[in-house]
């Protein structure tokens, strides 16, 4: 990351850091050129992920992959998730879900995934549907306004 002096268009230089105490630190920048200066504050949590990640800020350069390790930990495990496909789990509503339901289910983005199928399960349940098909999922789309969705 680089900051940028709007007035000289050149890039500005580390110029100092400070840790109040508090849990935050801050980072000031200088133009080269005109002198202007900028600050960065990094509230607490932000401070303990960039320290816990080891990254050092202070104008040193930092390698090709700073991040490389969680990169590949992160991929590994959404490729891991993609390829993993979607099975029907024990329901505690006792509703059922279709092959072709549980297939598109499978393209919803795995972090809303869960949230998505409980309220599909919890439409069907309250209505008394025995089983979620495509066409249980897009009655449930329109009846909870979730087109935009």
């Amino acid at each position: 990351m680089k900051f940028l002096c709007v007035e000289c268009d050149r890039q500005m230089m580390f110029d100092e850091r400070q840790l109040p105490g508090d849990g935050t630190f801050a980072a000031a920048f200088k133009c080269p050129a005109c002198g202007r200066v900028v600050a960065m504050l990094a509230n607490p949590m932000e401070t303990q992920l960039v320290a816990s990640l080891g990254v050092k800020i202070g104008g040193d350069t930092i390698g090709e992959q700073p991040f490389e390790m969680i990169r590949a930990t992160v991929a590994t495990a959404k490729d891991d998730a993609l390829r993993e496909p979607i099975r029907e789990a024990p329901s505690r509503t006792g509703v059922r879900w279709s092959a072709e339901a549980l297939e598109r289910l499978s393209r919803v983005p795995a972090f809303v995934r869960g949230m998505v199928k409980r309220i599909y399960a919890e439409y069907a349940e309250e209505r008394g549907i025995a089983e979620i098909t495509p066409a249980v999922m897009d009655r449930a789309r329109t009846e909870l306004g979730l087109e935009g969705m």
